[in-house]
């Protein structure tokens, strides 16, 4: 088997090489869309760029993770060999693009020659691109159970994992099955432990009711949540950070004490209310307005238009409202304003609720494939009256709701990386345990070559995203504003959650397709990843290339 030092070294041949390929490749872009302005004139190969930065950074997040394990003397060969896997994986799809359109990207010939197809990233490519390693990696995926035992250099961190891990298993696992059938939702009884374990609380500072312990692990609480369900479980926690941030960020001092620390025990759920019928990720077109008035003597703001997609909206307390409080639509997104529309629970899968001056507001849940337990409505607003204390800044937060709402979004989409890492780890473990069981042939299914390999490639994809997602934790840990790898490792963990339960499907075989059996509901949850907050084209072109280009 291949040495670590051989592993380290031959990964990082072929992140240098494609970096240099990504540098390249921007610059020529960057020319072309004249600093990202002009990316949908070129939306293909910008698409490419991000997709393959994206990758880099897992390249480079995993390799470190590997370096950092033999520099605290931990077992390191297995992470160095997926990283040198993921890498190869990575480079030949590349190898791939560029053989077919190099000035595209670009790319000179003698670009090609010298350092894309130079004979040290050749070597590497094959060190790392053997089937055989790959279905090493699947065997001993098999000797684990494909349980994550990641090392996270932080006792905190990983006593906070085992602890959710434990809760997840004895209280949402023997939920999930029955609230995903019966299209149920997430019970009460279920939402006051969390909040008792201070699940709501963790990236919310201790002043205002939090713990105040960090992304990090928010984003390991979030994913053993999501092992277990990602809709009656993991996604919970992510409607409250994205308000939380939004108020954190840009409330006044009585907002914040006003909600957060309710937010924190799990009091009040909170639903997001930004997309549209007609306007899905084109945020600065939303037409709901919020018109300046008065009721009764107190000053406010009649809200009136139809929001889709508000997920958790019935039973919420809270909803974070964007609404357009510039009548003119020409101001796009400087004339947006955050709101916090504050509620009655309602359960069932439609509600109205009607003011005494005849202002309401109606709910009606919308059918979905999966990602069951907390509904998501379609929201119609008719005059409906919010004082102008819940403008989240009040004055000073006037027209500035796009801002503050990109800034929430970043967390979530931080959040849906941990979701989805949670979601394929699930997926990992049920199909490692299923092949192991199953006997085809006179043999189990985990003997057979293919199976390893299948194996092999899911764990390395599920160990690049995971250090993704846990890398972008820890920068914006450092600066709130890092929105950049927070996409990234959205990107990248969604598509690894949806290839990794259609896998793991797959080597289920028809008893994959049964409802009894959980890698089905994984694979109909999974779907609904790439999409929310911020649907995969939008996140690649908008907010990935767009920060690349500039």
């Amino acid at each position: 088997m291949i040495e670590l030092a051989s592993a380290l070294h031959a990964t990082r041949v072929l992140a240098e090489a494609l970096e240099r390929g990504c540098e390249r490749t921007t610059a020529h872009l960057r020319r072309l869309t004249e600093g990202g302005s002009g990316i949908d004139a070129y939306q293909v190969p910008c698409e490419r760029l991000a997709y393959r930065a994206t990758e880099l950074q897992a390249i480079r997040a995993l390799l470190a993770y590997a370096t950092a394990l033999r520099d605290h003397g931990q077992e390191a060969q297995p992470t160095a060999l997926m990283a040198l896997a993921y890498a190869a994986g990575v480079y030949q799809k590349w190898l791939g693009e560029v053989g077919v359109s190099p000035d595209e990207d670009g790319l000179s010939e003698a670009f090609v020659q010298e350092v894309v197809e130079a004979p040290a990233v050749r070597q590497a490519l094959r060190l790392g691109g053997s089937e055989a390693l790959l279905r090493h990696l699947g065997r001993e995926v098999m000797a684990t159970g494909g349980v994550n035992t990641c090392w996270l250099g932080d006792e905190l961190a990983e006593l906070t994992r085992q602890s959710v891990r434990d809760f997840a298993q004895r209280e949402v696992e023997p939920l999930a099955e029955a609230i995903h059938r019966q299209d149920a939702l997430v019970p009460d009884a279920l939402i006051a432990k969390m909040g008792e374990l201070g699940y709501f609380a963790m990236s919310i500072p201790e002043a205002y009711g939090g713990t105040g312990m960090g992304l990090l692990v928010m984003i390991l609480t979030t994913e053993e949540l999501s092992r277990a369900s990602l809709g009656a479980a993991g996604s919970l926690i992510t409607r409250p950070e994205i308000v939380a941030r939004a108020l954190l960020d840009g409330g006044t001092e009585a907002q914040k004490r006003r909600w957060l620390p309710r937010i924190a025990s799990g009091e009040l759920m909170v639903a997001v209310s930004v997309t549209e019928p007609d306007v899905g990720s084109d945020v600065a077109a939303l037409t709901c307005r919020a018109q300046a008035g008065e009721l009764e003597g107190q000053p406010g703001y009649f809200i009136s238009g139809t929001k889709a997609w508000c997920t958790f909206a019935g039973r919420a307390e809270l909803i974070g409202l964007l609404a357009r409080t510039d009548p003119d639509v020409r101001k796009g997104a400087r004339g947006l304003s955050l709101f916090i529309v504050e509620k009655e629970r309602c359960y069932g899968k439609e509600f109205c609720l009607t003011q005494p001056h005849g202002g309401t507001l109606r709910g009606t849940a919308i059918a979905t494939l999966g990602y069951r337990g907390m509904h998501s409505f379609t929201l119609y607003y008719d005059n409906y009256f919010v004082p102008a204390a819940n403008l989240v800044g009040e004055a000073q937060g006037y027209n500035r709701g796009f801002y503050l709402q990109m800034r929430g979004f970043a967390s979530g989409r931080l959040q849906t990386g941990g979701r989805a890492v949670g979601l394929a780890q699930a997926a990992l473990e049920k199909t490692t345990a299923y092949v192991k069981g199953r006997v085809q042939f006179g043999r189990p299914v985990s003997d057979y070559g293919l199976t390893q390999y299948k194996l092999g490639c899911m764990a390395t994809q599920l160990a690049a995203a995971r250090q993704l997602t846990y890398r972008a934790a820890r920068a914006m840990e450092r600066d709130p504003g890092m929105g950049l790898e927070a996409a990234m490792a959205k990107l990248l963990a969604c598509d690894v959650a949806v290839g990794l339960t259609q896998e793991g499907q797959l080597l289920h075989g028809g008893w994959g397709y049964a409802e009894e059996t959980p890698i089905a509901r994984y694979v109909v949850d999974a779907l609904v990843l790439p999409i929310f907050e911020g649907v995969k084209p939008i996140l690649e072109l908008k907010v990935i290339a767009r920060q690349l280009l500039r």
